[in-house]
């Protein structure tokens, strides 16, 4: 049985879709390559993704607990059955979500990766009836070229800041906000 893939996924750019995920089979490479909902088991691979960024001040740390406690919200890129990137999608009230955790393996970067991932969950939120979607960056350039739009972060509701609160940078934050309405 075949699945009908909807036009719009594939203007996005996404890859072909197969079973268990979105992926396919790189020919020119040879690496089977896939995005798909995070497991129980790519916890311990996804914090240490995160520990690469985070160190480095470029996003949030997360403890193992928030891992578990948000798995849902995560998307891998896996790349031979090894997790090269990370993204998800945190739903913060009715019609707004926030893409957050966004990071690829150094080694993969440039390769689309993390157009894909970010793309992937766009497409959860129309899913779930998003009007719009969020993030904090240092990258807004990444963004913009996905059609967000810088807005100053006083925009965003209050409830959003609870994972500042986190940072060490926190009040003199030097993120920028951009922001993707959802048709």
């Amino acid at each position: 049985m075949s699945r009908k893939i909807p036009p719009a996924y594939r203007q996005a750019g996404n890859p072909p879709l197969e079973k268990g995920g979105e992926g396919g089979f790189d020919h020119q490479h040879g690496e089977r390559k896939m995005i798909r909902k995070a497991k129980l088991s790519d916890v311990k691979e996804i914090q240490q993704l995160i520990k690469q960024y985070s160190t480095r001040g470029d996003i949030l740390p997360r403890s193992l607990m928030e891992l578990y406690d948000h798995l849902r919200d995560f998307y891998v890129f896996l790349q031979n059955r090894k997790i090269v990137g990370i993204c998800a999608l945190h739903v913060c009230w009715e019609d707004l979500g926030e893409i957050r955790s966004l990071a690829v393996q150094e080694e993969a970067r440039k390769k689309g990766i993390g157009v894909k991932l970010v793309m992937t969950c766009l497409k959860e939120a129309k899913a779930l009836g998003m009007e719009r979607v969020f993030a904090l960056t240092y990258r807004p350039d990444f963004f913009e070229r996905l059609k967000f739009k810088v807005v100053d972060k006083s925009v965003l509701p209050h409830k959003i800041w609870t994972d500042c609160l986190k940072c060490v940078k926190f009040p003199d934050c030097d993120e920028v906000a951009v922001v993707k309405e959802l048709d």
